[in-house]
């Protein structure tokens, strides 16, 4: 059985661009990150198999754009542009086709390694594949090592029979649970489809 040991975010880049020339500061201490385009990122889980370290993929990111900052005390990664998760429903060995379980999208993504964790915002929607529900929101975050997303802004909740309205919420990364602290409505539908 493979025991979770390390959670991590390894950036690929299929097509990177040249070191940006916009500083980011002005004076003696230019920040000039470095760019990327059409990144493909994968999500992975690593631990001991049968004594054997062995490396799950547990999602997938994609992004048309990233800008990667390499502070030495606090470096992160922006994706201005938008950005794509598909979150598995098992983890998988590289060589294997997943199954994927839920997708997050949002204009705007900022990974933070350091801290494990990436904010979102801008039409941020989280959508459980197999159970259709769909989760709106303003902003999120999502801890890398807890695999959780919060939030304490309003957040719309679509179910096949319902949707929820509220203010603060928790819920696993593949949105299989979700609980929201403060509800403030809900409205009942025939399942037609809304989304």
């Amino acid at each position: 059985m493979l025991k979770r040991a390390l959670i991590l975010l390894i950036p690929v880049w299929i097509a990177c661009g040249e070191k940006s020339a916009r500083p980011v500061t002005s004076g003696p201490q230019q920040e000039v990150p470095e760019e990327g385009t059409n990144i493909q990122s994968y999500l992975s889980e690593t631990g001991m198999d049968k004594g054997k370290l062995e490396a799950r993929v547990k999602g997938k990111l994609r992004a048309p754009f990233m800008y990667h900052y390499q502070r030495v005390d606090s470096p992160y990664f922006e994706f201005p542009r938008s950005l794509h998760v598909d979150f598995y429903k098992d983890s998988v060995m590289p060589d294997e086709k997943p199954t994927i379980e839920s997708q997050l999208d949002a204009k705007y993504g900022k990974y933070l390694p350091t801290q494990e964790k990436v904010y979102l915002r801008d039409s941020v929607v989280v959508k459980n594949i197999l159970k259709g529900d769909t989760l709106h929101a303003k902003y999120l975050w999502w801890d890398q090592h807890t695999q959780k997303f919060t939030t304490d802004d309003s957040v719309e909740i679509h179910t096949p029979d319902k949707i929820l309205f509220g203010t603060g919420m928790e819920a696993d990364q593949n949105f299989r649970w979700y609980s929201i602290r403060h509800m403030t409505g809900t409205i009942l539908h025939s399942g037609s489809g809304i989304q």
